[in-house]
């Protein structure tokens, strides 16, 4: 048996550096996407090693042969592209199999699915999009935006980007998981559980939709699941903090125990804070972030997390926004927000385009990044650069982004590495931080920050030419400094 395991690891290795062999020849495969330039001044992301190990188990062999052998089947068959002259990187469209889970006027949801045969990992990201409140604003929307409410014109196949990549160099750690995504059609921040009736016109399931996804995926595959990532960018990034406690309890009563269910939002950690100043409220852009979600709330017939929901009994419309709704999730969560979300900025109706803010305005922005910093100091895990944009799991850049010398995806695999410890009572690796957030006070104070362009012109702006457009006064602040004009400046280009 010791001579069997023996010429089976050797086996094992043999595939898995075929693996990483395939992975770097294909690595400019089908509809590659284009890398992005770093920002200026150059600051390479920090380089990790993007060979990862297959989740199987070698534990038992003797007692399971028949298993293990199928671990190794399952990796070959994986590895099989390798001979193909084209790899298929693409997720492709499924329907769900209830059909009276819809999409607001009605039309099937569904999802894309790209299998990975061979690893036990899964991740479910769930897309933005902002949403409607009222009849009226959802009309406007359904005219100009009917693809985030409707499945009529979907593609059939869609490609994955950023941490839905399947290439290694790209997506470090997460590139061989099998990969789903939800697209947006229901414009309820993914809350509602509300069939379309002749009286509003509309159907909003976005909870739902959530729920009947997973259900559909255990017949192929995620039965078998080891680890189950629920990712969403912007209203999804909102809609994993409202969802992720109620996948796992999901999986948890259909018996899949074993299943651990973990959550990703990004850029939906959004303040409930007063404007810069006010306006009628007319839609989702206009209004205060408070008021479109009280009214939004009733319209969507929305589900909030339980715990959430008692402790804001009557006041439910808290549950949207994270700083009160994260004290109450049971499932680890990775929060990654900008410092200076440009979603947030907008709701807020700060206008960052055209000329230049006033002095009221800049220290509103100074002050939102405060702010959020402050709801961001007891969240375990989290990544905040203090940038000016808005979603970034999904860019192609976003192993660019660092904070404090880490990349984005250096401290997810920090994240996963420090909950796998955890279970095992293992001390947390060092040199592996996972609570990440950028001390400097302005936008793009951090040199890995996206670039920026001119609305108008459409040329790149350095940070200097930013915060000068931004009305940051170079002289006067070097004044206050007690330093020289050019050695701030030196200290701005460079990220100190």
């Amino acid at each position: 048996m010791t001579e069997i395991r023996m010429v089976l690891s050797v086996l094992l290795l043999m595939l898995m550096h075929s693996g990483a062999l395939c992975a770097r020849r294909f690595r400019g495969g089908r509809n590659p996407q284009p890398r992005r330039a770093p920002p200026s001044p150059t600051y390479r992301a920090e380089r990790v090693d993007t060979t990862e190990s297959f989740p199987l188990d070698f534990t038992a062999v003797e007692e399971n042969m028949d298993n293990f052998m199928t671990q190794v089947k399952n990796l070959a068959q994986s590895l099989y592209p390798c001979s193909a002259q084209k790899l298929d990187y693409d997720m492709k469209l499924n329907f769900l199999e209830n059909t009276s889970v819809t999409c607001n006027d009605g039309s099937s949801a569904g999802y894309y699915l790209k299998e990975s045969r061979g690893s036990r990992r899964w991740l479910i990201f769930l897309e933005g999009g902002w949403y409607c409140f009222n009849k009226e604003n959802c009309d406007s929307r359904y005219e100009t935006m009917r693809r985030l409410m409707s499945s009529s014109k979907w593609p059939q196949t869609k490609t994955g980007t950023g941490i839905l990549s399947p290439l290694p160099e790209e997506n470090p750690h997460w590139w061989n998981a099998n990969m789903v995504f939800i697209p947006y059609c229901s414009s309820d921040v993914w809350s509602g559980a509300t069939a379309k009736t002749e009286q509003n016109g509309y159907a909003f399931m976005g909870s739902l939709i959530i729920q009947e996804v997973v259900k559909d995926l255990l017949n192929k595959g995620l039965d078998n699941a080891k680890v189950l990532l629920l990712a969403g960018s912007s209203a999804g990034g909102t809609g994993v903090l409202l969802n992720v406690d109620r996948v796992a309890e999901l999986l948890e009563g259909l018996g899949h125990t074993g299943i651990q269910v973990r959550g990703l939002s990004d850029s939906g950690w959004f303040l409930d804070n007063k404007q810069y100043h006010c306006t009628d409220c007319v839609d989702a852009v206009s209004c205060a972030p408070t008021e479109t979600i009280k009214r939004g709330i009733k319209y969507w017939g929305s589900v909030v997390p339980e715990r959430c929901r008692q402790t804001h009994e009557g006041e439910e419309w808290n549950c949207f926004f994270g700083y009160r709704v994260f004290p109450s999730i049971k499932s680890p969560v990775f929060v990654v927000q900008w410092l200076f979300d440009e979603a947030q900025l907008t709701v807020d109706n700060i206008q960052l385009t055209g000329q230049p803010v006033q002095e009221g305005q800049w220290r509103y922005i100074q002050n939102l990044g405060i702010e959020l910093r402050n709801t961001l100091k007891d969240v375990p895990a989290m990544f905040a650069p203090a940038c000016l944009s808005h979603e970034v799991i999904t860019r192609n850049y976003w192993i660019d982004i660092q904070v404090k010398g880490t990349s984005l995806p250096r401290a997810l695999h920090c994240w996963d590495r420090s909950l796998h410890d955890n279970r095992n009572n293992k001390a947390p690796p060092k040199g592996c931080p996972v609570h990440l957030i950028d001390s400097c006070p302005w936008p793009h104070c951090n040199p890995t920050c996206p670039t920026i362009r001119d609305q108008f012109t459409g040329q790149e702006m350095n940070v200097i030419q930013f915060l000068m457009h931004m009305g940051f006064d170079v002289q006067k602040m070097a004044q206050q400094q007690g330093m020289d004009p050019s050695k701030l400046l030196g200290m701005l280009s460079s990220g100190s």
